[in-house]
This record gives C-alpha cells, sequence and structure tokens, in this order.
C-alpha cells in the first residue's frame, strides 16, 4: 500500500514540478524582452551589465519560488493521497481478508462522507459473515453429533465411489478406523458382498432401496434392514448415495423366541392332554372292567395332569416375573441358610439317584435380596444339575463373595452343555437334551425363571460348562452393606 503510495506521489510531484519549469523558463525568456520595451519606452537609460544583473535576480527568485513552490505542492500532495488514497487501501485490504475467509477483519478508515459510508457497509458484511459463519459450524457440529450418536451405521458414497462420511456406529460394525475408510472406494474396504452388491443396486437405479439382509461374521449370523438413497444437490445435481444400516439381529430372535415358545407350549399342552384324553376314552370304552388296567390308567391319568398343572404354573409364573413392575422383597439374607433350605428341598430326589453334595462354605455372607425367590433360583439350579447327572455322582455347592456380589456356584458331574447351545440355554423350553428332560417331568422354564429373578435382584448368572464333564452354574447377588 505504502510502495503504490510513493509511486503516486512521485508521479504527482514529477508533473507539478514539470509545468512549474516550464513556466519558469518561459517567464525568463519573456521577462529581459518586457524589461527592455519598458526602459525603452520611458526613455530610462540601462546598459546590457545591468540587464545581465536584471536577468541573474530574476532567476535567483525564480529559482527560490520554484522551491517554495514544490515543497508547497509536495506537502498539499501528500496530504491529499493520505486523506483519499489511504482509506481505500485499508477498506481494499479488508475486503482481501474477507475473502480469504477471516471474517473478524474490520475497517477502520476516516475520511469524506462516502468513504466512511463505504467502510460501515464492508464492516457490516463482514458481522454477517462472521455470524453466517457461527451458525454453519453450529449447525455442522450438531448433525456431526446426530450423525455420530445415531444407532444406526451411516455411510455416504459420492458419484465416484469414494466414501465421504462414516459415522462411528459403522465403523465399529465392520472394525475400521476412519483413516482406513475416508477418501477410499468402498469396493476397497473388504465390506461383505451383500452389502457391496446392495451398493450397486443404488448406484446402478439412481432411485431409494430398501432390503433385509443376512451377514455371517464370527459363525453368527447378523440381520440388516439397510436403506439407500441418491444424494442430489442444487438444480439436480447428483452427488452420490447414502447408506443407513439397522441392526435387526435382536428382533429377529426375539420374532424366532416368539415362534418357537407357540410351538413349544402347543406341544407341551398336546402331549399330556392327548395322553389324558386317549386312556380316558379307553376306559370309557369298556376298560374299566380290568382292575389292574384301570389302576394303570388312572396313574398315567395323575401323572400327565400334575405334568399338565406345573407346566401351567410356571407359566403364570414367568408370566407374573415378566410384567412390567415386578419386584422382589429385598432384605439381609443369608445364603448359607437359603441353599441349606434348597438342599432340604431337593434332598429326596438326590437319593433316588444316589447322589451327594459336596458343600464348600468357608463362611456365610450376607446379600440384599428376597430369601423365598432365593430359595426358588437355587432349588431349580440343584434339580437341573440332579436331572443332568448319571447316579452316583455329587453336586458341589459354593458360597464366595467379590467387592459387590455374593456368588452362589452349582457344580454337577453331569452331561455337559455344547459351547454354541449356552447363550439359549435360558430361552423358555430350550432343551439340552429333550428326551431326558422330558421324561424328567421338567417344563423348560425353570431356567428362564431363573434369570429373570436374578436379574430383578439387579444380579447376574454365568455358566461354564464341558461336555461329558459337567456345568457350573454361577449366581451373582449385590452384597448386603449396613451403609
Amino acid at each position: 500500500m505504502k510502495s503504490r503510495n510513493n509511486r503516486l506521489f512521485f508521479i504527482f510531484i514529477a508533473l507539478t514540478g514539470s509545468v512549474i519549469a516550464v513556466l519558469g523558463i518561459v517567464l525568463g525568456q519573456l521577462f529581459p524582452f518586457y524589461m527592455e520595451s519598458f526602459f525603452l519606452k520611458n526613455d530610462i537609460p540601462f546598459t546590457e551589465q545591468q540587464i545581465e544583473q536584471l536577468k541573474y535576480q530574476l532567476a535567483f527568485i525564480l529559482a527560490i519560488l520554484l522551491v517554495f513552490s514544490f515543497l508547497l505542492i509536495a506537502y498539499i500532495a501528500n496530504r491529499l493521497i493520505k486523506e483519499l488514497l489511504d482509506p481505500i487501501e485499508d477498506i481494499i485490504h479488508t475486503a482481501r481478508e474477507l475473502i480469504k475467509g477471516n471474517y473478524r477483519a474490520r475497517a477502520y478508515a476516516s475520511g469524506t462522507a462516502t468513504i466512511t459510508e463505504l467502510r460501515k457497509s464492508i464492516n457490516m458484511l463482514a458481522r454477517n459473515l462472521q455470524e453466517i459463519e457461527k451458525m454453519r459450524k453450529v449447525e455442522n457440529e450438531r448433525l456431526k453429533t446426530l450423525i455420530e450418536n445415531m444407532g444406526s451405521a451411516i455411510m455416504m458414497i459420492d458419484r465416484e465411489g469414494t466414501v465421504s462420511i462414516a459415522n462411528a456406529q459403522f465403523l465399529d460394525e465392520f472394525q475400521l478406523s476412519l483413516n482406513e475408510v475416508k477418501g477410499r472406494n468402498f469396493l476397497t474396504l473388504d465390506l461383505p458382498k451383500e452389502l457391496e452388491l446392495f451398493i450397486d443396486h443404488v448406484f446402478l437405479t439412481e432411485l431409494p432401496y430398501r432390503k433385509q439382509i443376512e451377514i455371517e461374521r464370527n459363525n453368527e449370523k447378523i440381520y440388516k434392514q439397510v436403506y439407500g438413497a441418491p444424494v442430489v444437490g442444487e438444480h439436480g445435481r447428483w452427488l452420490g448415495i447414502v447408506i443407513v444400516m439397522h441392526d435387526i439381529t435382536e428382533l429377529i430372535r426375539l420374532e424366532q423366541i416368539r415362534k418357537d415358545f407357540v410351538a413349544n407350549v402347543s406341544h407341551e399342552l398336546r402331549t399330556p392332554i392327548t395322553s389324558i384324553k386317549g386312556f380316558s376314552e379307553t376306559l370309557l370304552d369298556g376298560a374299566f372292567e380290568d382292575e389292574k388296567m384301570l389302576l394303570s390308567f388312572l396313574e398315567i391319568i395323575y401323572q400327565e395332569s400334575y405334568r399338565l398343572q406345573m407346566l401351567i404354573q410356571d407359566l403364570l409364573e414367568l408370566s407374573k416375573i415378566e410384567q412390567h413392575g415386578f419386584m422382589v422383597q429385598l432384605a439381609p439374607t443369608s445364603l448359607k441358610d437359603v441353599l441349606i433350605r434348597a438342599v432340604e428341598v431337593t434332598s429326596p430326589k438326590m437319593d433316588e439317584k444316589n447322589m451327594e453334595f459336596d458343600v464348600d462354605i468357608q463362611r456365610d455372607v450376607k446379600v440384599l435380596g428376597d430369601e423365598n425367590r432365593l430359595i426358588q433360583i437355587f432349588t431349580n439350579l440343584i434339580m437341573n444339575s440332579i436331572t443332568y447327572s448319571p447316579n452316583d455322582t455329587a453336586i458341589t455347592l459354593r458360597i464366595k463373595e467379590d467387592e459387590k456380589y455374593g456368588i452362589v456356584e452349582v457344580e454337577d458331574e453331569g452331561i455337559g452343555i455344547e459351547k454354541s447351545e449356552i447363550p439359549r440355554i435360558f430361552e423358555r423350553f430350550y432343551r439340552v437334551d429333550k428326551a431326558r428332560s422330558r421324561n424328567s417331568g421338567g417344563t423348560g422354564l425353570g431356567l428362564a425363571i431363573v434369570k429373570h429373578l436374578v436379574e430383578a435382584h439387579r444380579g447376574k448368572i454365568e455358566v461354564e460348562s464341558e461336555v461329558g464333564k459337567g456345568t457350573c452354574m454361577r449366581v451373582f447377588i449385590p452384597l448386603y452393606k449396613e451403609n
């Protein structure tokens, strides 16, 4: 800015000096002729020496006048440049900063009304741009927060097939990092083949598309509801596509459990009802006349009726436990007393198979629980161990504790459970060995009830098992603390 002002200043001074020099030369040439005609007209005697002297004096005076005029003009020119050009340069500099994106820049020029008005307009523009930038940043942060905290996986792909946006849910889903994804073609990310085909379909049709896909990962099936749509900008310009994936694995699993439950309930109810109906018809057809057959059939009808009654009781109990708002009556409870009561209830069944208890209780532990419900939990677990264990074996009962929980372990020497089946043993009617559990009179609801009761105590249950060696059920109940 200063160099430009200096150039303007020197050009102005040069032009002004040239004009003054020309005027001085003209005056220097005309002045002797004027003086000579003046002396002749007034009959004033003069000599050439006097004329030369007058010329020198005139040249000296003209030189002084020229220097003074030059300095005066230089001062005036400098003031004019500062008052007129410097404010404009300041405004131009502010405008350039705004172009660069520095919306905090402001013009401080002063001068004429026009310059002041221009300065106000530039500053108002800067303030408006700064407000727009703030709003844009806030909107970007909101959008980023929304995308990152959505429960669904989101990926945006531009028209060249390059990934431009991928949220944390998507990265976690496919075990990728942002550096591995952003700026790369989606075909190089080693995505599941089903997803790649879905993306290709959206690219080819350029229309919204929805589909349920099945992905296999670590020998486990995962179900995704995938939605794809084109992204269209201004003037209908096609920018790419956006992919949204909802995990519906749990919904599919629950739907399957519901179907299995309906099928299992129907089957479990049908078996005793069919038996009761069949034997009753046989008796009505005349079999009651044979006393031995009559007693045998009545015994079977009684057993099936009892089994039906137990099934209905367990269903009602499970329904009650699963109701919203179900609570257990929490109070300080001795785990040792609870296990003693559970052992007393299950001892007759143990004696039938010539089994024994191996108790490992170093000291009693007090927990915050419902005594009756805890007895129900451990009675069910011990009965399960008895059912799935061969004769002449032992069931080990242990009481432990850690910083948060009182721990009870029920370990048997039974048939064990396959690792793939462990996640399903708490489902209703799920049976590891269907023939054995059904012959034992079990309803298939015991472990489902146990799980719900443990969760009602804000505890947890873990299972360790090895096929052919046995199973260990580990129940965690929160400790009772006096404070």
